[in-house]
């Protein structure tokens, strides 16, 4: 279903903007990846549109149409209305010239078949007495009721869309025809698809647009004047109602467009609210115009309204009406294969996301979700991960940073470019005698620490690692590191508590002096009985007194 949709994995960024624009959360994350679940994907195009990465790719079916051109059979195209405001400027007469290089037979317009489609629907108002009437141009409407509202099914205009219409009118008049239908949308890849024979391939305004570029050929502008064209408002939303008679009798007609608000209408349906009532649906907002291939990608409703008004006349196309028959479509429920948790299930779900109280389920939506229980189902179906949860992550990493400043055995102090403590842990707490951190948080660093190091760091960015210096105020040696950080602007100060070794190496130091002060006096006081010796044996005095020198500073060295 959504092969018409690919992704190239290497762009996706895990930034869950697919999901959150998404109507009907039809896209599963796994591996950090994106993936569209076809049996629930509705092809309305929207994750294409707002991806930031372009890690969404419409299959082209352009090599396809090339073939089909080169197998000497006659290719007729139907055009989308909405061409008028895709291609400002240019009438069907410079599309058809334009697109006849390419070596298409023909060029017609899908508003043709809109006309029928639109003669259709009166005819079943009028004769078949049907309660609610839901218009069936959209393919991406028609899979969201077979999907997701198939109880409704009854309700949806069962015929023809106008690109199939027009298409089984190609090849009644031109037996060997093959037709191609280009437009702004994703779904008529798959429709085209699904209901083989009619339409041999789909054309996307972008890949056109290629196409052209590519054989350097210019479309010119020329816009005809032609009376008989009042289905080209198809495209717009409440352009179906503008082509109808709107007068059967005690029926209401109105324009739904986007996804959401059709899903509501159909909820409203399905409660039994809607009676007698005709209802156009469009999954795009704006309808067609609005559709996730007008390549200009950028939403110009007003503008492009106004290109399709200014180029639809006032009349119908004069074209023959087939037989009702002839126009039958048959749906079918189209199945999710869906099953439903557990209320235990989803519990111990939202407990592995860290919420195990309703106060914990903030449904912020930065998932995609609109809410955690929905996230938790998702996440049963294997649509979604645990790790989506922004809340989640920023309370496990919060955590587990806290867990490691608040027992690594070091001090550490953070303080802002103003110098201001922001976080000291319990380490530093206890080398600085602090009693609580909210006693010094806030405050300024020089209230607890001498702030040249800080200063040096912040002026230089280059950080200042194992300077050992005595802390006079706590009585404490510390080797004090003090680094820069560049992405928050923050200053980190890291002491390692080194006073036990620094009393232990005085103590040795100590101990040291006292071993040579003894070892001197011993020294001296030898030297006096070895001198009166040395006297009595004849050696002078000056040669023991060289010897028992080295003697004393050999001890000393030790």
């Amino acid at each position: 279903m959504a092969d018409c949709l690919t992704l190239k994995k290497s762009n996706c960024k895990n930034c869950y903007k697919c999901i959150r624009h998404c109507p009907v959360k039809s896209i599963r994350f796994s591996g950090n990846q994106a993936h569209i679940i076809g049996n629930e994907c509705i092809l309305c195009g929207q994750c294409f549109v707002v991806c930031p990465q372009n890690a969404k790719q419409i299959v082209d079916e352009t090599e396809k149409v090339r073939v089909l051109i080169q197998s000497g059979d006659p290719v007729y195209v139907s055009l989308a209305p909405s061409f008028a405001a895709n291609y400002p400027g240019i009438g069907i007469r410079g599309m058809r010239a334009g697109l006849k290089k390419l070596g298409f037979a023909d060029v017609e317009e899908t508003a043709i078949g809109a006309s029928i489609v639109k003669t259709e629907y009166e005819r079943m108002l009028a004769d078949d007495a049907r309660d609610v009437l839901i218009s069936s141009c959209c393919h991406s409407i028609n899979l969201l009721i077979q999907k997701y509202f198939p109880d409704q099914l009854p309700c949806l205009a069962d015929i023809l869309s106008p690109m199939q219409a027009h298409c089984t009118e190609i090849k009644k008049r031109v037996p060997n025809a093959k037709t191609v239908f280009i437009g702004p949308c994703v779904s008529k890849k798959d429709e085209a698809e699904h209901y083989a024979g009619i339409v041999d391939a789909v054309l996307t305004y972008e890949e056109l647009t290629r196409w052209l570029e590519a054989e350097r050929i210019t479309l010119s502008p020329d816009m005809d004047e032609t009376e008989e064209s009042r289905a080209r408002f198809f495209p717009t939303t409440g352009g179906i109602l503008k082509t109808m008679a709107q007068n059967a009798p005690g029926y209401t007609y109105m324009a739904v467009d986007g996804v959401e608000n059709c899903m509501a209408a159909l909820r409203d349906i399905q409660s039994g609210k809607i009676h007698h009532c005709f209802v156009e649906m469009s999954a795009c907002v704006g309808s067609c115009v609005g559709g996730p291939v007008m390549e200009k990608y950028h939403r110009a409703p007003i503008s492009d309204y106004m290109a399709v008004a200014g180029y639809a006349g006032k009349k119908d196309f004069a074209v023959p009406q087939p037989d009702a028959l002839e126009l039958k479509k048959n749906f079918e429920p189209i199945e999710r294969r869906c099953g439903t948790p557990s209320e235990y299930e989803i519990a111990e779900i939202l407990k592995k996301m860290g919420k195990t109280k309703p106060e914990d389920e903030l449904n912020c939506g930065s998932c995609g979700y609109d809410t955690c229980r929905e996230k938790a189902i998702a996440i049963y179906h294997g649509k979604a991960e645990i790790s989506m949860c922004l809340p989640y992550l920023k309370e496990k990493a919060e955590s587990f940073s806290d867990c490691i400043v608040g027992n690594t055995p070091n001090g550490i102090i953070v303080v802002n470019d103003a110098l201001e403590v922001q976080l000291v842990n319990d380490a530093a707490r206890r080398i600085m005698n602090i009693r609580s951190a909210s006693d010094v948080l806030g405050d300024q660093v020089i209230r607890i620490l001498d702030p040249t190091p800080f200063l040096k760091v912040l002026e230089s960015k280059t950080p200042l690692r194992d300077r050992r210096i005595y802390l006079a105020e706590y009585k404490k040696y510390v080797e004090q590191t003090v680094i820069y950080d560049t992405t928050y602007h923050l200053l980190v100060c890291i002491m390692r508590d080194v006073t036990d070794e620094e009393t232990e190496r005085e103590k040795k130091e100590s101990i040291s002096r006292q071993t040579v002060e003894i070892a001197d006096k011993v020294v001296d006081k030898q030297m006096r009985i070895v001198q009166e010796i040395a006297s009595l044996l004849g050696e002078t005095a000056a040669e023991t007194k060289i010897a028992l020198t080295k003697l004393k500073e050999s001890i000393s060295d030790e």
